[in-house]
């Protein structure tokens, strides 16, 4: 391990630097702004989340040090336009850090983790009113540029906060079936008549308001959303691909089977994943 991250990170910021040099850096690096660069930042957020997922922590270095270049990137084009550095990042994340933690760094009591969770929202609210944001809202400072899904999940809960929530999990899954239902009615209108834009219109919102009602039950649940649908993902790829494979063995393409054909194998490899599951473990 290093033990030189003052050196480390001053050589990521010059290798930064000549990659953006007008005359002699990089000619894909000088095309490019903040906007073209913020995808790549969030697709890098994920890949840190999927090697944790995975469990592969020489994956996690790697994609560490991609995020962290694009902090680096980023800083760098507000250097350029003169008004920060990555110095004044660092400076600033390790102030608020000092401040949000009265209880560790001034000496202020705090009593559990769910009081300092609420600490922690008072001091973004005293912040944000500092900063001059006059937004009296509970819902205030979530921010537009969230995936969907984790904003619905800071959306229901800024709201729990003053009360405004489902009692338990029970009426969030009625509510669930009620939206299930909405949407079948939507669908039965577009069959009906496929050019009706206002139907159609109307089944996005209810499938919006399906999705909203699916964030709430994982959030009732304490399940993280991104999570559980990264899991499921990997679960449908890794079955999939076991369908091929097993295609493949009989001699035949799955595309070229019927709907019917293709659920056996489906079943196939859902059948062949649970018995690798329950199959007692050898000893090593």
């Amino acid at each position: 391990m290093s033990d030189r991250p003052s050196s480390d990170i001053q050589r990521l910021i010059e290798i930064m630097a000549r990659l953006r040099d007008p005359q002699h850096g990089c000619p894909w690096d000088l095309q490019q702004d903040f906007a073209t660069i913020a995808p790549y930042t969030i697709e890098e957020a994920y890949e840190v989340a999927d090697a944790i997922d995975r469990g592969d922590l020489p994956a996690l270095k790697d994609e560490l040090g991609d995020l962290l270049l694009q902090v680096v990137f980023h800083a760098r084009l507000a250097e350029e336009q003169g008004v920060f550095a990555f110095g004044d990042v660092v400076t600033a994340i390790s102030d608020k850090m000092v401040r949000r933690h009265p209880h560790v760094f001034a000496g202020v009591a705090v009593e559990n983790g769910e009081a300092q969770t609420r600490a922690w929202e008072q001091h973004k609210r005293d912040e944000r009113e500092a900063a001059g944001e006059t937004d009296p809202s509970a819902l205030a400072g979530i921010a537009r540029g969230l995936p969907e899904w984790q904003r619905a999940v800071k959306l229901q809960k800024r709201a729990a906060r003053v009360g405004f929530d489902w009692p338990s999990v029970a009426p969030v899954i009625a509510k669930l079936h009620e939206e299930i239902d909405e949407v079948r009615a939507e669908f039965d209108a577009v069959a009906a008549d496929p050019g009706d834009g206002a139907a159609h219109a109307r089944l996005q919102d209810e499938i919006g308001d399906l999705l909203f009602v699916c964030a709430n039950i994982a959030r009732h649940a304490e399940v993280d959303v991104g999570t559980a649908l990264r899991l499921a993902n990997g679960k449908f790829e890794r079955r999939f691909r076991a369908m091929e494979a097993q295609a493949a063995g009989d001699g035949v393409s799955l595309a070229e089977l019927p709907l019917d054909a293709q659920e056996r194998y489906w079943q196939g490899a859902k059948a062949r994943e649970r018995q690798d599951h329950d199959a007692p473990q050898q000893p090593l």
